[in-house]
């Protein structure tokens, strides 16, 4: 089970009803978030969960509203007594970045990690999630991230029968391993059936429309898109900083074939966003506005 939350959905700054851009994601006890905007720490707090446990931090890019938030984080985590390392990932430059941030918190209990992306696409796997980051197209170098966790096909007992294999060698297989009985060697493709169809979360935040995000967010249970303006008439202004509007995400979310689409990251200009759903809906029928703590559990379809 993958449980996501919508920490904050507001861009470029906090408002009293509306925290910066950031997404948490929990599984099989780790947690890893993506951007770090002002107040972060708060909206975590707010959702009823907590910082500890935060493995993994993604960073799409380093304009304030996204990363503003750190300092004050780590110091969460270190008051928290956490000791075991974390991992944070981002764009060129990510450990200059995140190390003048420090300057205000320059002692923690544990080690920093730095991931730093150099190339157009990497694929990183972390504490079960595997993790596609994919470059956008914004007025600084910026990342989307694709986290999935994979399911592995069923076990054929039969199979792992017919070969003679002892019962205490089956788990080993199920878990990817190679084992050696009696002389001969098995491989876990030898007993299990084709990969199950896993859980997939995209997040993409700030850029205009591109192939790439289509290509990445494919297939998503939850494709969480920037939408800067609900605003026909703002189809300018998107343009020229580099944002989207809402329809813009909509017709990306209908490209990839997610099952639903999230708004998020709203202009403070932004009032209501919800009125603007029926045209946007016209597009992709499967669009929710994005709100502070906005949650869903996302589990493995049924056999």
């Amino acid at each position: 089970m993958l449980d996501v939350c919508l920490l904050g959905c507001g861009g470029m700054m906090p408002l009293p009803h509306r925290w910066l851009t950031s997404c948490i994601m929990r599984y099989n006890g780790s947690s890893l978030l993506i951007d770090c905007g002002e107040g972060t720490q708060i909206a975590i707090k707010s959702a009823g969960l907590s910082c500890n446990p935060i493995d993994t931090i993604c960073f799409t890019h380093y304009h304030a509203d996204h990363i503003s938030g750190l300092p004050g984080l780590l110091l969460d985590m270190a008051n928290s007594d956490r000791s075991e390392p974390i991992t944070i990932i981002g764009p060129r430059g990510l450990a200059r970045v995140v190390n003048s941030l420090r300057v205000i918190a320059p002692e923690l209990p544990y080690e920093i990690e730095f991931c730093e992306l150099t190339e157009p696409a990497s694929d990183i796997i972390l504490c079960g999630y595997h993790i596609h980051a994919f470059k956008v197209n914004h007025n600084v170098t910026c990342y989307g991230y694709s986290v999935s966790i994979p399911r592995a096909g069923k076990f054929n007992v039969e199979a792992a029968k017919s070969l003679g294999l002892p019962v205490q060698l089956w788990n080993p297989l199920q878990k990817g391993n190679t084992v050696t009985h009696e002389g001969r060697t098995y491989t876990p493709d030898m007993v299990m059936g084709q990969d199950r169809r896993g859980l997939k979360v995209t997040y993409c935040t700030d850029s205009r429309p591109t192939k790439g995000i289509v290509e990445a967010a494919r297939d998503s249970d939850i494709f969480i898109c920037e939408g800067m303006y609900g605003d026909p008439e703002k189809a300018s202004d998107a343009k020229k900083k580099k944002h989207m509007t809402f329809y813009e995400a909509a017709a990306l979310a209908r490209d990839a074939n997610v099952s639903q689409l999230w708004l998020t990251h709203y202009s403070p200009s932004l009032v209501g966003p919800k009125r603007y759903l029926n045209e946007v809906r016209k597009i992709f029928a499967n669009t929710y506005t994005g709100k502070d703590g906005k949650r869903v559990e996302l589990d493995f379809d049924e056999d």
